[in-house]
């Protein structure tokens, strides 16, 4: 078992995209559950702000490094992650995992539209994939329960939630284990880009770091000054945490 690291106090695992497509591989042949939590800098910053976004990702049985920035500060405070771990990639990864092994999965998140055009996507990508089941992301707290159930039913083995944050940790942290998957790994908004309704960003810009930056160039209005404050904020919460860590240095009228 790879040991834990901490990042700003944030438990996270040092595993590998392979390593985490094997853990989760092992978590259904076995009958375990596993709840995954990704992290990127955005998040980092909003859990300390929301006690209760922090609290769902805390408690998660894998939390991966989902943005480039988080491996760069990791390796500035001397903290071992070996690679990002893309939400998106472990969502395609498992996708053609569960294909070939006929491991049913359950997607949940995204307009209803949205859902069906993603749908469309996969059963042209993975025409042999078992779908379980599927809802729109679009329900009220008071919904949670019976979806839960639902999926329960539909002896869904992989859960993907496409929805927003804090929305899919907190619904993971409440609901994961009634639903019976043994593996719940929130995607955010990785059903609108299967769908083909956002584009990712190419692989050189991803592996600069500017992923964040293509999707503001798509949305400047909605997303522009939200990524600009996070990452200014993430930024200064590693320049912290760096001098923290950093010894003082000796006066120079010190006497010995």
């Amino acid at each position: 078992m790879t040991r834990r690291q901490s990042l700003f106090g944030v438990p996270l695992d040092p595993l590998t995209m392979d390593e985490t497509v094997q853990r989760c591989l092992d978590a259904v042949r076995r009958g375990e559950q596993i709840e995954i939590g990704m992290v990127n800098a955005a998040k980092l910053v909003n859990m300390r702000r929301d006690p209760l976004l922090a609290e769902a990702v805390a408690g998660c049985d894998l939390v991966l490094a989902d943005g480039q920035a988080v491996v760069w500060a990791g390796r500035v405070l001397g903290v071992r992650l070996p690679e990002r771990v893309a939400g998106i990639d472990l969502f395609m990864r498992l996708l053609a995992a569960a294909e070939v092994a006929d491991i049913p999965v359950y997607l949940l998140g995204a307009q209803e539209d949205v859902l069906e055009m993603m749908l469309g996507q996969i059963s042209e990508r993975f025409p042999k994939l078992r779908v379980a089941g599927s809802r729109n992301g679009y329900f009220g707290d008071g919904d949670q329960e019976d979806i839960a159930d639902a999926i329960a039913d539909s002896e869904a083995r992989l859960l993907f939630l496409g929805m927003t944050s804090p929305k899919k940790e907190i619904f993971t942290a409440g609901y994961g284990k009634r639903t019976g998957a043994h593996v719940v790994h929130g995607v955010g908004g990785s059903f609108d880009i299967l769908a083909g309704i956002t584009k990712r960003a190419p692989l050189v810009w991803q592996r600069m770091g500017l992923e964040w930056f293509y999707r503001t160039l798509q949305e400047p209005r909605r997303l522009g000054k939200r990524y600009l404050t996070t990452n200014a904020a993430f930024l200064l919460m590693t320049v912290r945490e760096l001098i923290h860590r950093t010894p003082s240095a000796p006066s120079a009228n010190r006497s010995y």
